[in-house]
């Protein structure tokens, strides 16, 4: 268990980041170690059931399927064949040593989402008379994609696994944010603008989905 100590804290809390499988007990700058911790064990009913939601860790190896853009792709193996990754239909084909295709499909899922969040970015900026100075990516835990008052955006490599519409309203939010630095009425005005569409069936299934995005491990 990670303790946290804050002086936002007015309470104990207990989250799980079911991405790591590791709880967090957050508590109040003075707050006394040994009653927290005492707290904490109380709620292990809680926590049981919050570890038995957790889903279940996939690694990207021969066989496995994972969602991309939304839709269901089984990685093949294949002996003898190019280290060259190809997407044929709902199947992601490579050769190569059998020992490195989890490290080499996470490579390929990244590049690509790299790739397409950068096109994405700037297309929807330019349409909507906005600037981007930067687009990269990484695997935030606790947020989809950030934007700075420069204009550089990051955003998760795993936004690739969402449909498309999902991923296109992240980066709507993430431009609109290049005019409001909050989320106001104002802010929220200028996503469903740049969108072109009502952001929230998207919010709704990051809120549902997002948790289980983040088991597929290279």
């Amino acid at each position: 268990m990670r303790v946290r100590r804050s002086a936002r804290a007015r309470a104990y809390r207990l989250s799980l980041d079911h991405a790591r499988g590791e709880l967090r007990l957050s508590l109040p700058t003075r707050a006394n170690l040994k009653r927290a911790l005492g707290w904490a064990q109380e709620h292990e009913g809680w926590v049981r059931s919050q570890m038995a939601r957790r889903p279940a860790q996939v690694t990207l190896g021969d066989g496995a399927v994972f969602p991309l853009e939304g839709r269901d792709v089984r990685i093949c193996w294949v002996e003898g064949a190019s280290r060259t990754i190809r997407l044929e239909g709902d199947r992601l084909l490579l050769g190569g040593a059998a020992e490195s295709v989890g490290p080499r499909v996470l490579r390929w899922l990244k590049m690509r989402a790299r790739a397409v969040l950068e096109t994405e970015s700037h297309e929807m900026a330019r349409d909507n008379g906005l600037i981007v100075a930067s687009v990269g990516i990484g695997d935030p835990r606790s947020r989809w994609a950030s934007c700075a008052s420069s204009g550089a955006i990051r955003y998760s490599w795993r936004l690739i696994l969402c449909p498309p519409e999902v991923r296109r309203a992240t980066v709507a939010h993430e431009l609109a944010h290049l005019l409001h630095m909050d989320h106001s009425p104002a802010f929220h005005a200028a996503h469903k603008r740049i969108l072109g569409d009502d952001p929230r069936p998207a919010r709704a299934w990051l809120r549902e989905h997002g948790t289980a995005l983040h088991r597929f491990v290279g």
